[in-house]
């Protein structure tokens, strides 16, 4: 009953080998998707695209990281009851030119009313 104490070792190396083989094909094959995202050719930047059409998806998309989930604020200020503070024009002004640490033109110009109007009645 003697046990070679190599052959767990084998196939591990074996299992490894075979492992970083499939690994590298895969990334092969996720950087093909990963140009064609870049390029834009896939549906997710049509559904981007179509979220970011209103206010609310331009906050989740651009907004989300510095002002909170529910609006509370994490690097950038809370925007509950903003509307009460300031009005829809200097929030617009905000949003197209910054101020502080909040950088500019993160909304496109065209939208920059609506999302003034929509920030300005969060609650």
């Amino acid at each position: 009953m003697n046990r070679n104490p190599v052959i767990p070792f084998v196939i591990i190396m074996v299992f490894g080998i075979v492992l970083m083989f499939g690994l590298s094909f895969k990334g092969l094959g996720d950087s093909k998707s990963t140009a064609k995202e870049k390029s834009g050719t896939t549906s997710t930047a049509k559904t981007d695209t179509a979220s970011a059409a209103n206010p609310e998806g331009i906050y989740k998309s651009t907004c989300i990281g510095c002002h909170g989930d529910q609006y509370q604020g994490v690097v950038g200020p809370s925007l509950k009851g903003i509307g009460s503070k300031l009005s829809v024009d200097q929030i617009k002004q905000i949003i197209t030119h910054g101020k502080g640490n909040m950088p500019p033109n993160l909304v496109p110009e065209d939208k920059a009313d609506a999302m003034a109007k929509w920030v300005s009645q969060i609650k």
